[in-house]
């Protein structure tokens, strides 16, 4: 239902405060759940202990004066409170100036010791009349909690009564679960923390539940039908395979041998492929392509990003130079009889492996005999491409890659419908980047350092997270930041490259960054796959926490792409206890398993599952290493639902998640 419905009597104003927050329905307000709770710690001053958060009632005894940095101001003022004067700190909220001699208030904040306190919220009113427990919402500048809050309130109220009830009675009688609205309000209006707890695992349970049915359905459609064996030429195979240059590990050998096996079946390969940073999985996918051209079908390898794209042509033309196969990178930047050529010699079946972005997938383009698809870093790319590409071929070989690893019983949770192939193991002689994290946005401490990496003749990233200045997006930009670095590092030279930039600009970036005519690159995270420089050792990445460990680990992948030491340095002037611990977490580890392991435990899983286009249902509350107990009964419940899809009781949920998947998938 839209905000706008005259019913939920929303302004203009706060409407548009929603919408500034990704909110543009009710169903999605009443899904925007609080991210902590405020409860009310009234307990006796001499039981405080420092950095606790406490609540209690004062009367202004020195009024406050307020000093201004920039767009920042600190707020100080002191209350009567517990027989003692305490010294409150306020961060951004001028207009406590206003507070007048004596008035009473209520402040919540932490504890510091010493008799001060640095207050989050102040009001007037007495704290007897304080809810004890108060949501609160992620919000961003200038909409204020109570707004969030004043909206939740009206939505909540017309919609209680049209809240769909789906869950399956049996499931609600056996784990004592809520009823959907009743949770929904739990959640928003809680009377104590328990109202919370329940609310919790009732919509925890029910966003797995709903996951594994749509992984469940999916799979369903995805092996339902049979093709036919592919005939492999595993001579042909093989002799690739001795030529190379060096030795498979024995991971990469047990990945290729599960490609070959699913391609010779009758039943399609739906498979992931997934590996550490570095560890080989080009090389396997390569030879995958190989076989299938021998097998006298041709193949489709996706890129999510042009640089990717021609990263993989330059490879696959080096790993399979001498066996006749002919190969093309499809794009975007290039010219129009350039495109036209490839699309028409791919359609007269001359092409055998047919590279290339989100152009392969255009209606323009087909194949005279499509075998296989590998698409590298699979998160990137939802099901409405995957069906895209089905059908310019009959019954397609799938192949899926990805470098943000996650350990193999987890991934056979998640990936439920794939079968998935890890290569667990690195080439040998690898080495390990140098991590640092320095707890500011600057790295004047290491400065040093950083112009010894380039007096010795290596290259370094910048990486940024903004491309260009943006009131709303408080980070470091690529533009203002080169300029910067152009005069610091002079006279070494400075370039910038981001995914905004023509794909002729772009190449040129990279064509003289690779040439080493820039020796400082100045970049969003474009760089996070397919550059291969090795005489880059250096990165500095700015805003670190704004980024996730697993492409944070994938970012610094790209310094140790030979045998000299690479140098990461991971920035940041957050200085919550949770940033500081995350960000360790790459100081201390270069295991890929470990750090998406640790991602998934931190930040929950985001979109690492590729899942945003695919239409099954994202987890908003629901962590999947922390709920590993709750994962694995929705799981055991969601296949049972599906193999008794005739059961009415389960008929409300399952049509549910299926109207979701199409709406999705524009179908």
């Amino acid at each position: 239902m839209e905000l706008t419905d005259r019913r939920f009597k929303l302004t203009p104003k706060r409407i548009e405060a929603l919408e500034a927050l990704g909110i543009h329905s009710a169903e999605e307000l009443l899904t925007y759940y609080p991210f902590r709770y405020d409860v009310l710690n009234t307990k006796p001053f001499d039981t405080w202990k420092e950095k606790e958060r406490v609540a209690f009632e004062g009367e202004v005894v020195k009024t406050a004066r307020t000093w201004r940095h920039g767009k920042l101001s600190t707020t100080n003022f002191e209350v009567m409170a517990y027989d003692r004067v305490l010294k409150i700190t306020i961060f951004n909220r001028p207009w406590a100036n206003q507070l007048a001699l004596n008035q009473i208030v209520t402040i919540q904040g932490i504890y510091n010791g010493k008799d001060k306190i640095t207050a989050t919220t102040y009001d007037t009113k007495p704290i007897a009349e304080h809810d004890l427990i108060t949501p609160v919402y992620s919000t961003r500048a200038n909409i204020q909690q109570k707004t969030i809050r004043a909206c939740m309130e009206r939505v909540f109220e017309v919609m209680e009564n049209d809240i769909p009830d789906e869950m399956p009675e049996e499931f609600l009688r056996k784990y004592k679960l809520l009823r959907k609205g009743d949770a929904l309000r739990r959640i928003h209006f809680p009377d104590n923390e328990n109202d919370v707890k329940l609310a919790v695992r009732t919509l925890k349970y029910e966003e797995f539940l709903r996951f594994f049915i749509a992984l469940q359905w999916m799979k369903n459609e995805d092996t339902g039908s049979l093709k036919s064996p592919r005939r492999v030429d595993l001579q042909k195979v093989k002799k690739v395979i001795s030529d190379l240059p060096y030795h498979l590990t024995r991971g990469q050998v047990d990945a290729l041998n599960d490609i070959l096996k699913d391609m010779t079946s009758s039943k399609p390969m739906h498979r992931l492929v997934q590996g550490d940073v570095g560890c080989g999985k080009t090389a396997v996918a390569a030879l995958g392509l190989y076989a299938c051209s021998t097998a006298g079908y041709q193949s489709a390898l996706l890129a999510p990003t042009e640089i990717l794209a021609q990263q993989h042509y330059a490879s696959l033309e080096g790993l399979l130079k001498n066996t006749g196969v002919h190969i093309e990178v499809l794009y975007s930047g290039l010219s129009t009889a350039e495109k036209r050529r490839i699309v028409k010699e791919t359609e007269e079946g001359n092409v055998d492996i047919l590279i290339g972005t989100h152009s392969i997938i255009q209606d323009t383009v087909s194949f005279q005999k499509l075998g296989m698809v590998v698409t590298d870093e699979q998160q990137r790319f939802g099901v409405a491409q995957r069906n895209a590409l089905r059908k310019k071929g009959e019954n397609v070989d799938f192949l899926l890659l990805s470098a943000t690893p996650i350990p193999r019983t987890l991934a056979s949770t998640l990936f439920g419908d794939m079968d998935v192939s890890t290569i667990e193991t690195l080439p040998s002689g690898r080495r390990v980047p140098v991590t640092k994290y320095i707890p500011e946005n600057s790295f004047r401490s290491v400065l040093k350092d950083v112009q010894q990496l380039l007096k010795d003749g290596r290259q370094l990233y910048v990486i940024c997270a903004a491309v260009e200045e943006n009131e709303e997006y408080n980070a470091r930009n690529v533009y203002d930041t080169a300029e910067t670095l152009a005069k610091l590092f002079a006279p070494y030279k400075t370039g910038i490259l981001h995914g905004k930039m023509s794909s002729e600009h772009k190449q040129e970036a990279m064509d003289r960054f690779y040439a080493n005519e820039t020796q400082v690159l100045v970049c969003t995270t474009v760089v996070e796959v397919g550059m291969n420089v090795v005489n880059a050792t250096g990165m500095i990445i700015y805003d670190a926490d704004r980024f996730g460990l697993s492409q944070l680990h994938q970012l610094r992948g790209r310094i140790q792409r030979g045998s000299s030491q690479g140098y990461c340095w991971l920035l940041s002037g957050n200085q919550d206890e949770k940033v500081k611990q995350r960000l360790n977490v790459l100081v201390n580890s270069n295991d890929g398993f470990e750090i998406s392991y640790e991602d998934l435990r931190l930040r929950g899983p985001g979109d690492i599952l590729g899942t945003r286009q695919s239409g099954i249902p994202d987890f908003i509350l629901g962590n999947v290493i922390e709920d590993s107990g709750i994962v694995n009964t929705a799981r055991k419940d969601a296949l049972y639902m599906i193999e008794h899809m005739g059961h009415p009781d389960y008929s409300a949920m399952i049509d549910s998640v299926r109207a979701r998947m199409d709406e999705i998938r524009g179908g």
